[in-house]
């Protein structure tokens, strides 16, 4: 083990050793910022048994989650912006710096702003951007992580800190999103910022459960709000039941897994992903995980225990990639983000007529303008949804004490059905 003892040296020499390792440590940062950002590009981070670049940077090289973030935020912008990794070699900006400037630095004022916040300090690096990007909100001072297949900068603001992405824009593990913070032993703190809709949900909740939690406290409210979403993603997921049914196997090329599989492989493999680097470490990652065919099922793989397991949604991609080769999964997913904003703006349509068909079925029933908007908000928050459904939830929001009827629709909706239930 080194000693680090300056006994012997005179307060000239151990000011310029100090400014030599100063020196030293820059020129380290920008070689890892660049190092980082390559292993990015080729995704290196996958093979070794970590589905993102920031795992990887806690979990292999042992860096702090905000360390990581610092340096993996830096590397991105370096790819679009070299210049940053000469300001942070010669110390005209320091990481805190790059991460500041990160959301507005582009090519064409790269240039100008990186001269303009040299050598200044993090408040002045605010000031400066307060100044030329004006802007009614707080300026984050810890945003996400926002990787991409490329490694390239995202355009615009980045988003608040939370998880990082994987390779298809998907939040992965990292630092966890809205964590509670700890306050006492088995006691946590948890701060949230919520819609109008959320509110109107919770305040309906609250009521709904007043037998059940006559204080209405929100902490038990949430408790059992969870406990009942929990059960639900667990049906979901792996079809958690505590009857569960036997039914025969899926035959050969069936991409539909029983329930009963499902089940097994998740108990099996620990709700973790399963992928194992060759050094023998083990990805273990339990965000966006999948049911992956051992044998993929263009070459005939079963839907049965032994044919499926769990792997997260970065290293199953990277397992087509390395079966079936990088370019074809490539145009898939184009083909799959293509289908998917088509599907988008098509229901993005639909929810426009309802929302109009609602305003004005609600208003002929004599409901005043601003329950309308707030009825209307309410339910429109529920997505995929059929406009009768909507309707039934906008009347039992606004009369939550009553017997809702919806005739069935062929054109519009005028009126509905309004009966007591006594």
């Amino acid at each position: 083990m080194r000693a680090y003892k300056f006994n012997g040296m005179s307060d000239h020499d151990l000011l310029r050793e100090l400014a030599t390792l100063v020196s030293r440590e820059r020129s380290a940062t920008a070689a890892v910022v660049a190092c980082l950002a390559e292993v990015e590009e080729r995704r290196l981070y996958l093979p070794a048994g970590y589905p993102s670049l920031h795992a990887y940077c806690v979990g292999e090289l042992r860096l702090s989650e905000d360390a990581a973030y610092k340096r993996i935020r830096a590397a991105r912008v370096s790819q679009a912006i070299p210049a940053v990794l000469a300001s942070l070699s010669d110390g005209r900006l320091n990481l805190s710096g790059v991460v500041l400037l990160a959301p507005y630095l582009r090519p064409e004022n790269a240039e100008a702003l990186l001269e303009a916040a040299a050598g200044k300090r993090r408040s002045e690096i605010e000031e400066l951007i307060a100044h030329r990007f004006p802007s009614s909100e707080a300026i984050p001072m810890l945003c996400a992580v926002p990787t991409s297949a490329t490694g390239q900068l995202a355009p615009g603001p980045v988003i608040p800190r939370t998880a990082e992405r994987s390779d298809n824009g998907t939040k992965l593990s990292g630092p966890t999103v809205g964590l509670a913070a700890s306050i006492a032993p088995e006691r946590f703190s948890l701060r949230v910022t919520i819609g109008a809709s959320t509110r109107e949900k919770l305040v309906c909740l609250q009521e709904l459960l007043s037998h059940r939690i006559p204080s209405g406290g929100l902490a038990e409210v949430l408790d059992y709000a969870l406990k009942v979403a929990l059960s639900h993603a667990q049906k979901a997921k792996f079809a958690a039941t505590e009857k569960p049914r036997r039914r025969i196997l899926c035959s050969i090329g069936r991409r539909t897994i029983p329930a009963e599989v499902r089940r097994a492989v998740w108990k099996r493999d620990a709700g973790q992903c399963t992928f194992v680097s060759e050094h023998g470490h083990r990805c273990g990652s339990r965000r966006f995980l999948e049911y992956d065919h051992v044998e993929p099922v263009a070459r005939g793989g079963q839907a049965t225990v032994e044919g499926i397991r769990l792997r997260c949604r970065a290293h199953n991609q990277y397992e087509a990639e390395r079966v079936f080769g990088a370019v074809f999964m490539d145009e898939k997913r184009k083909q799959a983000r293509r289908a998917a904003e088509a599907r988008s703006a098509a229901r993005a349509e639909v929810d426009k007529e309802h929302e109009r068909d609602l305003a004005a079925g609600l208003r002929n029933m004599g409901f005043r303008a601003e329950e309308v908007r707030r009825a209307v908000q309410f339910c429109m928050a529920e997505t995929n949804e059929s406009l009768e459904a909507r309707m039934r939830a906008a009347l039992k929001f606004l009369r939550p004490k009553v017997k809702v009827i919806v005739p069935a629709r062929s054109e519009g909706i005028e009126a509905a059905g309004v009966t007591t239930s006594g």
